[in-house]
């Protein structure tokens, strides 16, 4: 009894603004936001506008044989990577795009998803590495800018080419004549939805936080950590940036690096390659982290763990393409 109160207390259940702050909230947020997600991506479907709002991405959805909700995803993503994957879930389960058109759909998000982050990660960067931050932003950009034409060019190969002239095609839903009439039917898709959000999401979150507390992430963060000797084409130095991204957060990992920038230790060209390599092993256990909870609500587990492991490998090997492009440009 007495060990059960002590890791109640180390998961902060005893504590309630600690409860609060760091479970409760945040899950609830979440939630928020995924529910909104839907509501919005059920609200769009139900008033037909996936054709208009896929024409913004049509000349790559028409090259990558893509139908017009992964071009309606891809427009939706630089706003709300939710409402995006939302948007393909739903397609999906009606059975309007096949599973292998949705992992090039989700992976053809690259770009826009990357959009929604770049102004903080690079106003964050300037500060503390000044004019690296406008290399190595723009490498990884490049990066998610490779995966998505990277998708297109797969997907004019692997996907079956669509009917002669078709742009945007439709997808073969009902038409709602009005306001009145799409958002009774998006209410009705909502509460169809919605308790899978609940009894998936919110486990799934609940397992993050406890990891977390108790040190799951930490022992995996170290068996990383562990390997990083086979980075011996870094500045010795770098490898503190390294360890500084695997163990904590990205702002930690720049304010690492600028220090040693700005003492001289590393030159700005070390500091984009150990950012580069840190972002690279970070990642997965990064997105794990972030990305499962939401992605298991919106899609079943095992679709979602997936998605996100192809995801995470192609990221992983673009990012190190543009590394060792860098890394040859440079010596």
């Amino acid at each position: 009894m007495e060990n059960f109160m002590d890791l109640l207390h180390q998961l902060g259940f005893t504590d309630w603004p600690v409860l609060w702050a760091g479970l409760i909230k945040p899950m609830l947020r979440l939630v928020f936001f995924i529910a909104a997600g839907l509501m919005l991506g059920n609200i769009i479907e139900a008033l037909n506008w996936t054709h208009g709002v896929a024409r913004i991405a049509a000349p790559l959805v028409r090259m990558g044989h893509l139908r017009d909700i992964s071009g309606a995803s891809f427009s939706m993503a630089f706003f709300s990577t939710i409402t995006a994957n939302t948007m393909l879930a739903g397609s999906y389960e009606k059975g309007e795009i096949s599973r292998r058109e949705l992992v090039f759909a989700n992976l053809f998000n690259s770009t826009p998803a990357f959009f929604l982050h770049l102004p903080s990660m690079f106003f964050m960067a300037v500060p503390f590495i000044g004019d690296a931050a406008f290399t190595y932003v723009g490498l990884v950009l490049a990066a998610a800018i490779l995966r998505t034409l990277g998708t297109v060019a797969a997907g004019r190969i692997m996907l079956p080419p669509l009917p002669e002239g078709c742009i945007t095609c439709r997808l073969e839903e009902e038409r709602s004549n009005s306001w009145k009439d799409a958002l009774r039917k998006s209410w009705r898709r909502f509460r169809q939805r919605l308790p899978r959000i609940l009894y998936i999401t919110m486990p799934v979150y609940l397992l993050m936080y406890v990891m977390n507390k108790t040190g799951g992430f930490d022992s995996l963060q170290a068996m990383m950590e562990g390997r990083v000797g086979v980075l011996n084409f870094l500045n010795p130095a770098g490898i503190s940036v390294v360890l500084m991204h695997l163990a904590a957060e990205f702002a930690a990992a720049l304010a690492a690096a600028g220090q040693l920038l700005h003492a001289g230790t590393l030159t700005a060209r070390d500091v984009v390659m150990t950012l580069l390599v840190g972002n690279i092993l970070s990642s997965p256990m990064r997105a794990f982290r972030h990305q499962f909870p939401s992605y298991a609500g919106i899609f079943k587990p095992r679709l979602a763990l997936f998605l996100i492991a192809f995801n995470q490998v192609l990221r992983a090997a673009s990012i190190a393409l543009m590394a060792a492009l860098y890394y040859w440009w440079t010596a």
